[in-house]
């Protein structure tokens, strides 16, 4: 599964603004679910699931976080993604006492099991690269994003003729 073909255009933000992570979430909580992809529990279930296994990553130069919840709150798979003006504060899913200022936000609606392996797989693709970061940070449409997520394909198909 590309995760590309899951980044929705209509849940992509670029510019957001949220006071903070319960701000964030809720914003494109609403959002997911006045487009249908997601059910009324949605929020609470992505906000327990944050409590008790945070998803803040920090890598070299940036902070990420990929917050997500179990498969029953999700009708139609997606990615979402904020790029936040102001850094919100994520607990790290390495060490919970500690926090990062997060700018890049990956909200994945996956209903699937063996999708969310995959997903995160491609995802560490991308974020393992900070001019990949770099791309998605500065992007100023959802057409550049994806575009960075494509690329990945584009490398491995090169790679394999290669061989």
């Amino acid at each position: 599964m590309e995760a590309a073909l899951l980044i929705k255009k209509e849940l992509v933000h670029l510019n957001m603004q949220a006071a903070n992570q319960k701000d964030l979430f809720k914003q494109m909580f609403r959002q997911a679910l006045h487009l249908g992809y997601v059910k009324s529990s949605f929020l609470k279930g992505v906000m327990e699931r944050e409590a008790v296994f945070p998803t803040g990553l920090k890598l070299n130069n940036y902070s990420i976080a990929i917050p997500h919840t179990d498969p029953e709150h999700v009708v139609e798979q997606f990615i979402g993604i904020a790029i936040l003006d102001t850094p919100v504060s994520f607990a790290l899913m390495d060490d919970h006492s500690k926090t990062t200022d997060v700018k890049l936000v990956f909200l994945l609606g996956l209903n699937q099991p063996h999708s969310q392996l995959e997903i995160l797989q491609e995802l560490m693709q991308v974020i393992q690269m900070e001019e990949n970061l770099e791309r998605l940070l500065t992007a100023s449409d959802c057409e550049q994003i994806k575009f960075v997520f494509e690329s990945i394909h584009i490398q491995e198909k090169q790679e394999v003729k290669k061989e």
